[in-house]
């Protein structure tokens, strides 16, 4: 067992998507975080399959190399699965159990809600606190995932020569990284419900917190790479041609008005959908307060505003590392500009104070 797990330790915080490798290192100084070395690396071609990771030493090598230009000292690492690669499920035990006994009660149910042989899976546990259900009882979080989804990232890390000491899920890496935007959110989340729409390259998370505790999470196919092959289609350009151009500039000037914009739109529409649905998954349900724009595509300019103006709810580029302060071994440039793309790494390593 090793999801979940608390530390001590400085770690990495190691996020692997199929688009790109990024690794970001945090320290604590006079109660602030600081950046303390992040580097960025391409995902190889063919490493992964959407969200499996099937060639671990190819991304190996591309840890290597990012681990190596960030400077960074530690060999620790946090690493996340997908989360539609765990299975989650709050479950209620007995109050005053210790804490063998705990994990031997939990061992004994957990096959009850895991649909693989227990030989195949890596699973771990985290006490929530007093059941709301059964006041005799506890709320325990069960994680499991096929232990092969683990050890391809396990793998990748030691091809690096890193040591994956945490295993986490993505979703509980963005909720750990979401209290670095307090700073952007009502009151600082507390008695506020705030969305933040994570848009990654070729698929986006969807969450809704409230008092900073996820409530509702909604993964779907969409993301920054739909632009990049539309400028490659419409301009004749090779995939790295179109992605450079993107970041860049320098494109014809009727890229805004067909190509950027209809883009636009559908983020917005996805926005808009997102919060459709949130509206129709539970009663009580009311409008996010604020929605925090993240990802790479939150870069583009006036994007949040659109959604704002279309959506009718305040939204704002949603920025982790906005109140930190960066050690000189990191790089402003390469910080600034993937800030809002660094929600799960953040997330990630941010478990050193656990």
């Amino acid at each position: 067992m090793f999801l979940l797990t608390s530390n001590r330790r400085q770690l990495l915080g190691l996020d692997i998507t199929t688009s790109s490798i990024k690794l970001i290192e945090l320290a604590m100084s006079g109660g602030q975080y600081r950046v303390e070395s992040y580097a960025a690396e391409p995902t190889p071609p063919n490493a992964m399959n959407e969200k499996t990771l099937v060639d671990p030493q190819a991304v190996g090598d591309a840890i290597r190399r990012a681990v190596k230009r960030s400077g960074a000292r530690t060999r620790e690492a946090a690493i996340a699965i997908s989360g539609d690669a765990a299975i989650t499920k709050v479950i209620q035990m007995p109050r005053g159990l210790r804490e063998t006994e705990l994990e031997a009660q939990v061992e004994m149910q957990a096959d009850q809600y895991i649909p693989f042989p227990m030989d195949e899976v890596s699973y771990d546990f985290e006490v929530l606190g007093n059941s709301e259900k059964d006041g005799e009882s506890i709320d325990v979080l069960l994680v499991a995932s096929r232990s092969e989804n683990v050890e391809q990232r396990r793998a990748a890390a030691a091809a690096a020569g890193l040591t994956a000491r945490i295993v986490d899920v993505e979703a509980f890496a963005l909720e750990n990284a979401c209290r670095l935007m307090t700073h952007q959110m009502p009151d600082g989340g507390i008695d506020h419900s705030v969305a933040v729409a994570d848009f990654g390259a070729s698929s986006t998370t969807f969450s809704v917190l409230r008092n900073l505790k996820v409530v509702y999470t909604r993964d779907f196919a969409f993301g920054g790479q739909q632009l990049t092959e539309e400028i490659m289609r419409t301009y004749g350009l090779s995939i790295e041609e179109a992605g450079r151009a993107k970041k860049e500039g320098g494109l014809p000037h009727n890229y805004q008005a067909e190509v950027l914009d209809p883009f636009i739109d559908d983020m917005t529409q996805q926005v808009s959908r997102s919060l459709q649905f949130y509206l129709a998954s539970g009663t009580g349900r009311e409008q996010p307060d604020k929605i925090l724009v993240c990802g790479g595509c939150a870069n583009i300019p006036g994007v949040a505003d659109v959604i704002q103006s279309r959506v009718g709810i305040p939204a704002e580029r949603g920025d982790p590392l906005g109140q930190m302060k960066l050690s000189s071994r990191a790089r402003a440039q390469a910080v600034a500009r993937d800030a809002t793309a660094l929600l799960t790494a953040c997330g990630l390593a941010l478990r050193s104070f656990d």
